[in-house]
């Protein structure tokens, strides 16, 4: 009777064991992981980009011939796909619409001068952001010098001359075939291209550019991000001889803010200023007999910044990129300082800049010493100047490349703002894709870490944000297939954003995680001296069961 308490006891203890406490120990430590849309996370690591843009051509009197003027409005579209790897497909569509000039456009071709028909253009209508309208005008026309037969405005709009000879006989199909040639040269200095949109692929795919230009193009410029600082910084090392007053704040209202107020629908600006004193550079000047001055080679130019940067400071309470504009004055034993190029030349703007990083000047007060001149001098600095080849720099690292037009093109300056139209939605295109590539990697690399861990913590606030980077992405994704192309900005940052959000988050810091051999080595002395009398006395049990098993047979045989 006893023995059979025994056994009902280790029983009971074992049953109580797995029924109640592996569940409750299994429940009590499992990792809790927050569902994430796996499936939509693979289907963009196969990233397939459409592009998308509107063209409209708009034939203005004298181009057409009546019987080609029946068959028009037109539209067509062209479609172009290309492959970067196995992973990465591109396909871009350009849907062309063609028509005849209203009376309004007509009399604003009648302008002077091909500035003021673009002004006037404009202000008739204005193109969404992402299109192209191209005006063809007659060989006649006075708008365009001789040499010149396409015009780039500021806007969103050029101006194509044809000769009388590419209409005169002819179907509206062959004069068509024979336009689209100055078409696509139109649409690959003002919209987006092939080469710029790989080179935003950077981050997702390895890109080999055919030409130098775009490997400098590619290295130069930030990538993408929410937001940047800039400081512009002063540099007076010899502040006994020099007392310098430069009016930065003005300066940087004047020329400055019209260019980031332009781009304020890619990143947020902030900037500051300070002026530092006793600071030299990294590297003595070489005096130069041959140009009674001291130089700076382009060799030694990598060796300048390091040691200033150290003076420079910066603002901790910020993750942006940060912008740096140094304003170099020589002291007064290494002044002039002009600083040569790779082929001894001067350097006409006595600058240089270093990819994503900044730029320095060198600005040389020696006219205002004189026989009698009192120290410490007085100088103004010349902020249209200075802000003329900072503005410039700006534009290179922001991603604003500086084309080289084809023969027979004119391009307008870019006015005030220090930025045309079609030049901001060259950039536009180039963020969005390169936010959209970096917010897949970022999400898909992110998938893969936590299937390769699974002890990883997915709290619902880390589910919550990749499931925002997705949606984001796949909304980004679809307006640019219809050409909407600041939405696809828009939904771009805010993939990229989420995604950043997610992949940082504190919780899946790994120290927070045990590995295997740890919990082995914590459970292990929690439950082998409970479980090794339960599985002992289970043992017992089953032999003694066998053995009257056996006791049975022996009697009844």
């Amino acid at each position: 009777m006893l023995r059979r308490r025994g056994q009902l006891a280790a029983l009971s203890i074992a049953a109580v064991v797995i029924i109640v406490g592996v569940p409750l120990w299994w429940r009590t430590t499992e990792t809790y992981r927050a569902w994430l849309p796996v499936s939509q996370i693979k289907d963009l690591a196969k990233l397939q980009l459409h592009l998308s843009a509107d063209v409209e051509v708009v034939f203005a009197r004298g181009t057409v011939t009546p019987e080609q003027q029946k068959k028009v409005p037109l539209t067509q579209t062209q479609d172009e796909e290309h492959t970067v790897d196995e992973d990465t497909t591109l396909r871009y569509r350009y849907e062309t619409k063609y028509r005849t000039a209203t009376i309004m456009e007509e009399d604003a071709l009648k302008k002077p001068t091909a500035a003021e028909a673009d002004l006037s253009l404009h202000m008739l209508s204005e193109s969404p952001c992402g299109s192209l309208v191209v005006y063809v005008i007659p060989e006649s026309s006075s708008l365009l010098p001789e040499d010149v037969n396409v015009y780039i405005g500021q806007r969103r709009t050029a101006l194509v001359r044809i000769s009388a000879q590419m209409r005169v006989g002819k179907t509206l199909e062959q004069l068509l075939a024979q336009l689209e040639p100055q078409i696509k040269q139109v649409l690959q200095v003002m919209s987006f291209s092939h080469t710029d949109i790989t080179v935003a692929l950077s981050d997702r795919v390895r890109f080999r550019p055919g030409n130098k230009e775009s490997i400098a193009d590619s290295m130069r410029a930030f990538k993408s991000s929410p937001g940047y600082e800039i400081t512009f910084s002063l540099l007076n090392p010899d502040p006994k001889s020099h007392q310098l007053h430069w009016d930065i704040e003005g300066a940087v209202q004047t020329y400055i803010q019209p260019l980031l107020t332009k781009l304020s629908p890619l990143a947020n600006f902030s900037m500051d200023s300070q002026t530092l004193y006793y600071t030299m550079l990294g590297v003595t000047p070489r005096f130069d007999s041959s140009f009674e001055a001291y130089t700076l080679n382009a060799d030694s130019l990598a060796h300048v910044i390091n040691p200033v940067e150290a003076r420079l400071g910066s603002n901790a309470a910020s993750s942006n990129p940060v912008l740096n504009f140094l304003l170099y004055v020589p002291d007064i034993r290494h002044s002039p300082l002009y600083i040569h190029d790779h082929r001894k030349q001067e350097v006409p703007s006595n600058a240089f800049h270093s990819p994503r990083w900044g730029g320095i000047m060198v600005y040389n007060v020696n006219g205002f010493y004189g026989s009698e001149t009192e120290f410490p001098v007085h100088v103004n600095i010349n902020m249209a100047k200075v802000m003329g080849v900072f503005l410039a720099q700006l534009r290179l690292l922001l991603g604003v490349q500086s084309l080289s037009p084809p023969p027979g093109f004119l391009v307008a300056p870019c006015g005030s703002a220090g930025l045309a139209d079609w030049e901001l939605d060259r950039l536009m295109w180039s963020r969005s894709v390169e936010n959209i590539a970096t917010a897949t990697t970022t999400i898909t690399s992110l998938a893969q870490l936590l299937d390769q861990i699974g002890n990883i913590v997915i709290n619902d606030n880390i589910a919550q944000q990749v499931s925002s980077a997705v949606t984001s992405l796949q909304l980004a994704m679809a307006e640019l297939e219809v050409g909407n192309l600041g939405f696809a900005l828009q939904y771009s940052k805010e993939a990229i954003l989420a995604s950043e959000k997610a992949f940082f988050d504190p919780s899946l810091l790994h120290l927070l995680y045990f590995p295997d051999d740890q919990k082995f080595a914590i459970y292990i002395p929690l439950f082998l001296p409970m479980c090794v009398p339960i599985l002992l006395s289970m043992l017992k049990i089953v032999s003694e069961a066998r053995q009257r098993r056996r006791e049975k047979q022996a009697k009844k045989e």
